[in-house]
C-alpha cells in the first residue's frame, strides 16, 4: 500500500499527520455517545491504527527515517491513544455509572499518556535503540489497537469491560514500568 508513495513528495510526517488528525476524530466519534457514532469510531481509529503502520514504512522504504520523525509519530501516537479512552469514557455517560465514566476515561487516558511518557524518557537514556517494550513473535503491542474496533461495534457491551480494563491495567502498567526502568527514568536525562 506504501510502495506507490515511495517517490513521492508525500512525507511520512505526513500520513502521521493524517494519523493524529483520524484518531482525533474517533476519540470525537466515541465522545457522542450514539450506537452509530461508536460504530463508525471503531472504523475510524482501526484506519488510524493502519496510517499509523504507514509513515513508519514510507519513511523506512524511503530512507526519509529520523529521530524528529520518530519523535513526532511517538507523540501522535500518544494523542490518539489516550484521546480515545477519554472519548470512550465521555461516550459512555449515559451508562450506569453517569460522569463516572468520563473520569475512568480520564484515568485510562492519563495513564495510557504516562506511558508514552515513561517510553520516551527509557528510550532518551539507553540510547541503543532497542525497542523498550517488545511483543511475542511478530505481534507488537500496538497491534492490540486494531481490536477497538470489533470491540466498539459490540457497543457498550464491549466498551464498558475495554474502559475498567483501561482504567485498572493503565495505571498498573504504568507503575511496573517505572519500577522496572527507574534507573533509566530518574538519570536525569532528557
Amino acid at each position: 500500500m506504501i510502495l506507490p508513495l515511495v517517490n513521492t513528495p508525500v512525507t511520512p510526517n505526513q500520513i502521521t499527520t493524517v494519523r493524529l488528525i483520524t484518531g482525533i476524530v474517533a476519540a470525537g466519534m466515541f465522545a457522542v455517545g450514539s450506537q452509530t457514532y461508536t460504530v463508525l469510531g471503531g472504523w475510524m481509529f482501526m484506519f488510524s491504527a493502519l496510517i499509523d503502520r504507514a509513515d513508519g514504512e514510507l519513511a523506512r522504504l524511503s530512507g526519509r527515517s529520523s529521530p524528529g520523525g520518530h519523535a513526532y509519530d511517538f507523540k501522535c501516537d500518544a494523542v490518539s491513544s489516550s484521546l480515545v479512552f477519554l472519548g470512550i469514557g465521555i461516550g459512555l455517560r449515559s451508562g450506569s455509572i453517569g460522569w463516572g465514566s468520563g473520569l475512568l476515561g480520564l484515568i485510562a487516558a492519563g495513564s495510557v499518556g504516562g506511558i508514552y511518557w515513561i517510553v520516551t524518557r527509557i528510550e532518551g537514556a539507553k540510547r541503543d535503540g532497542k525497542p523498550v517494550f517488545t511483543g511475542v513473535g511478530r505481534f507488537d503491542p500496538d497491534d492490540a489497537l486494531f481490536l477497538l474496533g470489533p470491540i466498539a461495534w459490540m457497543g457498550d457491551l464491549g466498551l464498558w469491560p475495554l474502559l475498567i480494563s483501561a482504567a485498572i491495567g493503565a495505571p498498573i502498567f504504568a507503575g511496573w514500568a517505572v519500577y522496572r526502568d527507574r534507573r533509566f527514568l530518574f538519570s536525569g536525562t532528557q
